[in-house]
């Protein structure tokens, strides 16, 4: 029923919109369409209480860890510094989905110009690639620390963590950059409806009436050589990582190693193991699932992790829990 009375909201916004825009050679004047979560429209309102709580939570959250991390010059160091990038991308990551599905949820506000899609599109897998590139980062930080702790000093300098970001940002701008070209080359002669509540790269190519072939490979490479090359490197990392730990001779040099690294791997299983399994079970097992759970999968991805990486930082690393602490006396004492 609220399926129903979801396209009848699409018919009358091409009406009063000019029929022409989905009549004419090209659809792309009349926007796009989100139905949310098809299947679960009747639950839009119900889901999107957790949905809304997970997102607070996660800014609320990643917020205060970029406070704490700013705030306490103990924690001005690269370890540091790159969960302060992990958790500005996951702000950004859970702010480019968020807002517009809750705005559909509770406004069945589902209309989205289509360079407005495109806009969406490009900063969720742009802010996903870097997200992967901080990960690799941080494992290469551990690396390096544990490792070769003598020369942590002299590898990882400002000017390092400096190129390493520059290095991230390029890399996932020339990765997902051109996907903007290749979805604009498509003829589109259809009514633009996406089943899902925030717009995707194959989403939009799905909408077109031309060959997307080069679409569906450029995203296929762009997932195995860059996202698969990092999950690679980490893995290698942590390896040689644990090889090492379990090579000390001290008990508590062990344990604090052992710590910190359980806090990372935690963070890098939380982001992968969804994205992975949402692609895998949509590749393999896509006709035995129903398609709302997809959906559902790729909103809890853009929310979860976002919301559990600082309590999971924040309950594991004693530094980070000492200088939350200690901003928020000094908070305290300042509104006295």
């Amino acid at each position: 029923m609220a399926q129903v009375r979801s396209l009848q909201k699409i018919m009358a916004f091409l009406s009063a919109n000019n029929t022409a825009a989905v009549n004419n050679s090209d659809t792309r004047l009349a926007g796009c369409f989100l139905l949310g979560i098809p299947g679960l429209e009747d639950l839009h309102i119900w889901l999107s209480i957790p949905f809304c709580t997970m997102y607070v939570a996660a800014l609320a959250g990643n917020s205060i860890l970029i406070c704490v991390i700013l705030s306490q010059p103990s924690l001005h160091e690269p370890m540091y510094i790159f969960l302060s990038m992990l958790a500005s991308t996951d702000v950004l990551l859970s702010t480019s989905t968020m807002p517009k599905a809750l705005a559909n949820f509770w406004l069945s506000s589902n209309h989205i110009s289509f360079d407005g899609c495109l806009t969406q599109m490009f900063f969720i897998h742009f802010l996903f690639v870097a997200e992967s590139a901080v990960l690799l980062a941080m494992a290469f930080d551990r690396y390096v620390a544990i490792c070769s702790p003598l020369r942590y000093a002299t590898i990882l300098t400002s000017t390092t963590i400096g190129k390493i970001v520059a290095a991230t940002l390029a890399r996932s701008f020339i990765i997902m950059f051109p996907s903007i070209f290749l979805l604009k080359r498509l003829h589109y002669c259809r009514v633009n409806i996406i089943a899902h509540t925030f717009c995707e790269h194959m989403g939009i190519a799905r909408l077109s009436c031309s060959d997307i072939s080069i679409n569906v490979w450029y995203g296929l490479a762009a997932a195995l050589l860059f996202t698969g090359l990092d999950i690679i490197l980490i893995a290698v990392s942590y390896i040689d990582i644990l090889r090492a730990v379990f090579h000390l001779s001290s008990q508590d040099a062990q344990s604090k190693a052992l710590s910190t690294c359980g806090s990372h791997i935690c963070v890098i299983l939380l982001f992968y193991i969804p994205a992975l399994f949402s692609i895998f079970a949509y590749k393999f097992w896509g006709r035995h699932i129903p398609r709302y759970v997809h959906i559902l999968l790729a909103n809890l991805y853009v929310v979860i992790p976002p919301m559990l990486n600082p309590i999971i930082y924040g309950v594991r690393t004693k530094q980070i829990l000492e200088g939350a602490k200690q901003l928020f006396s000094y908070l305290i004492k300042e509104s006295k």
